[in-house]
C-alpha cells in the first residue's frame, strides 16, 4: 500500500556535503512505491521521480534559527497531512518536546538515528528522545546498545551510499591541477574536521615531522575539511601559518573549497584516504566518508575506535592505535612501496560495500518498513 510520507530534513539543497541531507537526498531518488515529500528552496531538486514531491520550504541552505523556525511551523500545520513523518535529524530535547507536546502528527512516525550522544545524554534522556513508532539506526552496536535500554522497536539499517557516483575512476585532471600535483605524487587526503574529532594537531605535528625529514618525498598531504565555523577558520589558519613558517606549503596543503568539491573525484585522485580520529562525537555511527572511500576502491587507515569494529577488518582496510603518528607514517610508507597491497584493500572494499551499502538495498529495506506501518 503506498504511503504519504514527509521527509523531515534540514533544508535538501546542493552542494551535497553534509552526511544526512545526502542520505535523505538520495533516499528520495530511490525509494519507490510511495510518495515521498522533500523540503527544499526554490532551487528544483533534479534526477528525482515523479513520485517525489519537492516542498520549498527553506529560503537558502542554511539550517539556522530561521530555518528550523520554518521547519517546526511547517511541521504544525501538515501535522495531519501525511501518513508517516520520518525525522532525519539528531533528536535533541528541545525537537523531541516539541513534536511529542505540539506537533503529535496523525499518522505513523520513523526516527532515522545517526548517533547516539552518549556524551550529551544519560540513559533516561535517551529512552525520552527515542518517540517513535519506528527507530531506525546504523549499527548493530547501537541497536544493541538500546536493546540494553528496553528500546526493542529498532531496527539497524546500514546507509547506503550510491555506487554509481561513488565508484573507482581515474586521478581526476582538475584535483591534481587545483593541488599542483603530478600523476607520480602519492597523495594522501584525510576528510575530517578541523575543530573536532581529535585528529588534527597530531595529523599537523606528524606530517610537519615528516616532511622536515623527507623534503624530497613524493607524498603530499591534504587537510580536505569544510569550514563549518569560526573555529574551524581559525584552526584551519593557525594550522596554516605553521606550514608556511616550515617551508612545507608544496607538502602539506588545504582544501580552500571544500564546499564544490566533487568528493567522489577527490577520493579518486587520493592514493590514501586516512581517518585516525580520536573520537566520533556529533559524527554519524558510520561516518559515509569511509564508506564512499571504500567504494572508490581506495585504501583506507583508521583509527581503532569500539565503534570502527562493525565495518572494519584486515581484508578492506589498516587500522591503527589512536594518537599515533608513527603508526600512521609507518601504515603510509609500507602502502606506498606496495602498490599490489594498496589494489588488494581498494578492490576488497569495493565488494564490501556492494554487499552492504549499496542504496538500492538500502532504499529496499526503507520501502518495506514504509509498508509495514500502513
Amino acid at each position: 500500500m503506498s504511503q504519504k510520507i514527509l521527509l523531515a530534513t534540514r533544508p535538501l539543497v546542493p552542494p551535497w556535503d553534509e552526511a544526512s541531507k545526502n542520505f535523505a537526498y538520495f533516499l528520495g531518488k530511490s525509494v519507490t512505491g510511495h510518495e515521498l515529500t522533500l523540503l527544499t528552496t526554490r532551487e528544483a531538486l533534479t534526477g528525482l521521480p515523479d513520485t517525489v514531491h519537492q516542498e520549498p520550504l527553506f529560503s537558502s541552505g542554511h539550517f539556522d534559527f530561521s530555518a528550523k523556525l520554518r521547519l517546526l511551523s511547517y511541521l504544525w500545520q501538515t501535522k495531519n497531512d501525511y501518513d508517516i513523518t520520518h525525522y532525519l535529524f539528531t533528536p535533541t530535547k528541545l525537537n523531541t518536546g516539541l513534536i511529542t507536546t505540539l506537533l503529535r502528527p496523525r499518522g505513523r512516525t520513523i526516527q532515522t538515528v545517526a548517533t547516539l550522544r552518549e556524551d550529551l545524554y544519560t540513559e533516561q534522556e535517551l529512552r525520552t528522545l527515542l518517540f517513535a513508532d519506528r527507530i531506525i539506526v546504523y549499527t548493530d552496536r547501537t541497536k544493541d546498545r538500546l536493546a540494553k535500554l528496553g528500546i526493542e522497536n529498532v531496527t539497524r539499517i546500514y546507509p547506503g551510499i550510491d555506487l554509481d557516483l561513488y565508484e573507482p575512476r581515474p586521478k581526476n585532471p582538475a584535483v591534481l591541477s587545483t593541488y599542483g600535483l603530478s600523476e607520480d605524487d602519492f597523495f594522501v587526503i584525510y576528510p575530517g574536521e578541523y575543530t573536532r574529532l581529535g585528529a588534527t594537531d597530531m595529523l599537523a605535528e606528524t606530517f610537519l615531522q615528516y616532511f622536515k625529514e623527507h623534503p624530497e618525498s613524493n607524498m603530499k598531504f591534504l587537510f580536505a575539511c569544510r569550514i563549518k565555523n569560526e573555529a574551524d577558520h581559525a584552526k584551519r589558519e593557525a594550522l596554516r601559518s605553521l606550514v608556511k613558517e616550515a617551508g612545507l606549503e608544496k607538502h602539506i596543503l588545504f582544501d580552500e573549497a571544500r564546499a564544490t568539491t566533487n568528493m567522489a573525484a577527490l577520493y579518486n585522485t587520493a592514493d590514501v584516504v586516512i581517518f585516525p580520529v580520536e573520537n566520533l562525537k556529533g559524527k554519524f555511527d558510520v561516518p559515509l566518508i569511509i564508506i564512499e572511500a571504500y567504494a572508490c576502491g581506495k585504501p583506507v587507515i583508521l583509527s581503532q575506535l569500539p565503534e570502527f569494529l562493525e565495518f572494519t577488518n584486515p581484508d578492506i582496510c589498516v587500522t591503527i592505535p589512536k594518537d599515533s603518528g608513527a603508526h600512521l607514517i609507518e601504515s603510509l610508507a609500507y602502502l606506498k612501496d606496495n602498490i599490489e597491497e594498496q589494489h588488494r584493500l581498494g578492490e576488497n572494499a569495493r565488494r564490501y560495500v556492494k554487499d552492504h551499502f549499496d542504496l538500492k538495498n538500502t532504499a529496499k529495506q526503507y520501502e518495506d518498513i514504509y509498508t509495514s506501518l500502513s
